[in-house]
């Protein structure tokens, strides 16, 4: 199969969707790789290390595009690259449906055959391929939340885990997934006042006897979340429903009672955001402030440290990949439980059904089409 690695063209994307020896090991499968040129150098990957493993180097997306079969990428398709995706053709990325209609209609459009690595599930009903960015962000998300509570940042002016004689800051932590754990394992690494809430009281136990009682772990409602905002300096979105929309959880009326200063990072951003007044941010202008209250909803939050984020993603999603360009994309859905749910739309027809009702679109039976 000929498999295409265009260059990220989203605003300070600095990921590549596979590494050097990535590409060796679909090359060992007798794949042709065409990497674009330069698309590697942000990852501190030169063109010349994917030459050694066997990739040819082309000058721009466009040639990257026509050439290929597959065309693997880290984010998704922005409207640049939409009319350049032709039918038949897959497409493997994080493609996040459920926030944005027109990225879904134009992939219904162009027919091509769009497999998420976000939908992606296992025989545990985990994603493994939204994991690897998720430990990043969630990591991240304290990191950068830490940042901009600084007083210059626009933030309270609160040290995260404060000094002898001053309380630390209160932390709290919406989701106790694998992005909601790592952010409140880097707060309570610093030392912060954390509290994490979840639905489910199963995976609070699991984490209350992770952090050995060393954080709060509440059962997630209304009330509970208003309380816990109101007393919270840092708050950390980091709710996930696969495929869907994420809930609202901070309205903009709560937002009027919370701290002056206080941050709110909402990694559920590429979901449509679990907080009622958050709106996609970038690296370059990551925040802007709402009734006093900094918001910062980068939509990529791993971008910014691409070396780690690169190797990790690989790491995931090669297996995957080198199934479906040996079996081709029909054949290893067929074979493989979790290649089929991360398809999302197949040469028109949407077959996931979270992605569909997100529109009230039709939603087709992906068994009924391979």
């Amino acid at each position: 199969m000929k498999i295409g690695i265009p260059k990220e063209i989203k605003n300070n994307e600095f990921r590549v969707s596979i590494t050097p020896d990535g590409v060796k090991k679909l090359t060992s499968h007798g794949h042709e790789i065409y990497v674009e040129k330069n698309a590697g150098l942000n990852s501190s990957f030169a063109d010349k290390d994917y030459v050694k493993s066997g990739a040819i180097i082309l000058e721009d997306n466009i040639s990257i595009f026509n050439i290929s079969d597959l065309i693997l990428k880290v984010k998704e398709p922005i409207k640049e690259e939409y009319n350049l995706i032709r039918e038949n053709q897959i497409v493997f990325t994080y493609f996040h449906f459920a926030s944005h209609e027109p990225l879904l209609d134009a992939m219904i459009e162009n027919k091509s055959v769009c497999i998420a690595y976000e939908t992606v599930e296992d025989s545990k009903k985990s994603l493994p391929l939204l994991t690897p960015m998720s430990e990043v962000a969630g990591r991240m998300a304290t990191q950068e939340g830490a940042k901009y509570l600084e007083r210059p940042m626009g933030g309270r002016g609160i040290l995260l885990g404060g000094v002898s004689g001053v309380k630390p800051a209160n932390v709290l932590v919406i989701g106790g997934g694998i992005s909601g754990t790592e952010a409140a394992k880097m707060a309570l690494g610093l030392e912060a006042n954390v509290t994490i809430l979840d639905t489910s009281q199963e995976r609070l136990d699991e984490l209350t006897n992770y952090f050995k009682g060393k954080i709060n772990c509440l059962i997630s409602d209304k009330d509970t979340i208003e309380r816990e905002a109101i007393r919270s300096d840092l708050i950390i979105g980091a709710v996930l429903i696969v495929g869907a929309k994420a809930p609202k959880l901070i309205s903009k009326k709560l937002l009027k009672s919370l701290k002056p200063g206080c941050v709110m990072v909402d990694i559920a951003i590429d979901q449509g955001g679990c907080f009622e007044t958050s709106s996609p941010t970038t690296h370059q202008n990551p925040t802007y402030v709402i009734d006093d209250v900094v918001h910062y909803c980068v939509a990529n939050m791993p971008g910014a440290v691409p070396y780690t984020s690169t190797y990790a993603l690989t790491n995931k999603t090669l297996p995957y990949l080198i199934e479906i360009a040996n079996k081709g994309w029909r054949k290893a859905s067929k074979d493989n439980k979790e290649i089929k749910t991360g398809v999302n739309v197949i040469k028109g027809k949407i077959v996931n059904k979270n992605v569909a009702d997100a529109f009230r679109k039709n939603y087709h039976d992906i068994d009924q089409i391979i």
